[in-house]
C-alpha cells in the first residue's frame, strides 16, 4: 500500500496537471475626444476579450498503467473592472465609475465597457498612463495602461482685416481668421461679433468642424450707427468632444464721418446766362475696400438737369467714374441757386445713399461764366449769343483807338499836301 502510494506521487510529480489560463486581453481602447484639455470629461470605450480559441483544453497523463484526462473549460468570470488614476502635481486623469461582477466570458467572446474620464482643471499638459485593472475569476489578471494626452492648445481667432478707422456711411466688411492649434478636430464653431452702436451681418457665423491645425477666414459686415471710438468683440464658442471652451478677440475701432462713396464736382459755372445752360462735371470714387454695385447718381436742382440721372453700375475698390449734367436755366429765376448730388448703391444685400454735395451758382441777365475746378481755363456759358455779346465788349475799346489813330493819320497826311501846294 506504502508502495504504491509513493508510485502515485511520483508520476503526479512527473506528469503534473495542466489547469487552462484565459487569456483575457484589452483588444482595443478608444478616446473621445482623442486629446483633452485641462478641465475636460472624456469617455473612454474599451474592448475586453477573452483571447482563446477553442472552448476547451484537454489534459491527459497516465497513472499505474491508467490514462485519465482532463477538460478544462476555457472561458471565466469578470470580478472587477476599475482605472488607477495617473497623477502630476496634485491633479488627476481619473475615472468616475467602476464595474463589479461582470460575469462569464466565454472562449473568443468579447465585451465593450464605458468609462466616463475627468481631468482635472489647470492640469499640465502632457503625456498620462491612466491604469486598467481586470480582476479575472480564474485566470490571470490584466493591468493595462492606456496613453491619454492633456494639451492646453486652443482655438484662437486672429485679425485678418480689421482697419482702424470705418466710415459711419454705408458698410464696411471686417474679416478674422479661426486658428484650430489642436492636432484634433473641433466641433461647433461658432463665432458672435459684438459692440455698441453697430449692427453686424450676419448676427453670428457657424463654422461647424474645425480640422486639426487648420484656419478658416469669416467675413461680417459693419453698419455704425453712430461716430466715436470703441471695441469690437468676436466671441467664439467650440467644442472639444463634447465639452464647450471659448475664446474672445477684441480690437479698437474708431468710426468717423467720411465718404468712402461720394461724388467730386470736377467743373462748376460761377453764373449762367437766364435762359443758356452750362456744363457740370464730377467724378465719384468708391473708396471702400470691396465692390459696390447699382451705383447711381442723382442731381437735386430747381433748375432743368439732364440727365435726370447717371446710372454708372458696378465699381470695384479704388474706381473711379466721370459723368456730366447740363443744367438749364429756363424755368429759374434771377439770383442764386444750387445743385447738389448724392450717390445710392447697393453693397451686399443692403442700399445706401451717401449725404448730399451741394454748390451755389448765380443766374444772371449778362454772360455766365464757367471755371474747370483746377483753374487751368475759363470759358463763357449762355450760347452762342452770350459768347459774341461778350467778344465784342472786350474789342469795343480796342477798335475805337484803332479807328482815331488812322482818322489822325489820314487827316495829318492831307494837311502836309495843301501846304505843298
Amino acid at each position: 500500500m506504502l508502495l504504491l502510494l509513493i508510485f502515485s506521487l511520483l508520476a503526479t510529480i512527473c506528469y503534473p496537471p495542466v489547469q487552462a489560463s484565459p487569456a483575457i486581453m484589452i483588444s482595443q481602447y478608444e478616446l473621445f475626444p482623442e486629446i483633452l484639455m485641462p478641465g475636460d470629461n472624456a469617455i473612454l470605450t474599451l474592448q475586453v476579450k477573452n483571447g482563446e480559441t477553442v472552448a476547451t483544453q484537454s489534459t491527459t497523463y497516465t497513472s499505474d498503467g491508467d490514462i485519465t484526462t482532463t477538460v478544462h473549460t476555457l472561458g471565466t468570470t469578470l470580478d472587477d473592472i476599475y482605472i488607477l488614476p495617473a497623477q502630476a502635481g496634485g491633479k488627476q486623469i481619473r475615472a468616475t465609475t467602476n464595474y463589479e461582477n461582470l460575469g462569464y466570458l466565454a472562449a473568443g467572446a468579447s465585451i465593450e465597457v464605458n468609462f466616463k474620464i475627468l481631468v482635472d482643471k489647470n492640469m499640465s499638459q502632457g503625456i498620462y498612463f491612466p491604469i486598467v485593472n481586470i480582476d479575472v475569476g480564474s485566470g490571470t489578471d490584466v493591468a493595462y495602461p492606456l496613453m491619454m494626452k492633456v494639451s492646453n492648445s486652443t482655438v484662437n481667432l486672429l485679425p485678418t482685416s480689421i482697419p482702424s478707422k470705418i466710415s459711419k456711411g454705408g458698410a464696411t466688411e471686417l474679416t478674422i481668421t479661426a486658428v484650430n492649434n489642436r492636432e484634433n478636430a473641433v466641433k461647433e464653431v461658432t463665432i458672435t461679433p459684438q459692440g455698441e452702436n453697430i449692427v453686424f451681418v450676419p448676427q453670428s457665423y457657424f463654422l461647424g468642424s474645425l480640422a486639426a491645425e487648420t484656419s478658416k477666414n469669416v467675413t461680417f459686415s459693419v453698419k455704425p450707427l453712430g461716430i466715436g471710438e470703441g471695441n469690437i468683440s468676436f466671441n467664439m464658442s467650440y467644442k472639444n468632444g463634447d465639452n464647450l471652451h471659448t475664446n474672445t478677440l477684441t480690437v479698437p475701432i474708431s468710426v468717423i464721418e467720411t465718404l468712402d462713396v461720394a461724388p467730386i464736382i470736377t467743373n462748376f459755372p460761377i453764373s449762367i446766362t437766364k435762359g443758356g445752360s452750362s456744363r457740370i462735371s464730377i467724378e465719384v470714387y468708391n473708396a471702400k475696400t470691396e465692390k459696390i454695385t447699382g451705383v447711381l447718381v442723382t442731381p437735386i436742382c430747381n433748375a432743368t438737369v439732364i440727365p435726370s440721372q447717371y446710372f454708372i453700375g458696378s465699381m470695384d475698390p479704388d474706381d473711379v467714374f466721370s459723368a456730366s449734367f447740363d443744367i438749364y436755366t429756363n424755368t429759374v429765376g434771377y439770383g442764386t441757386q444750387t445743385i447738389g448730388f448724392t450717390v445710392s448703391f447697393k453693397q451686399g444685400n443692403e442700399y445706401y445713399e451717401t449725404p448730399v454735395v451741394s454748390k451755389s451758382f448765380a443766374v444772371v441777365s449778362g454772360p455766365g461764366v464757367s471755371y474747370q475746378a483746377s483753374g487751368s481755363s475759363t470759358s463763357t456759358s449762355g450760347g452762342s449769343s452770350a459768347q459774341t455779346s461778350s467778344l465784342l465788349t472786350c474789342l469795343t475799346p480796342l477798335i475805337i483807338i484803332i479807328v482815331v489813330i488812322i482818322v489822325v493819320v489820314l487827316v495829318y497826311m492831307r494837311w502836309k499836301k495843301r501846304r505843298k501846294a
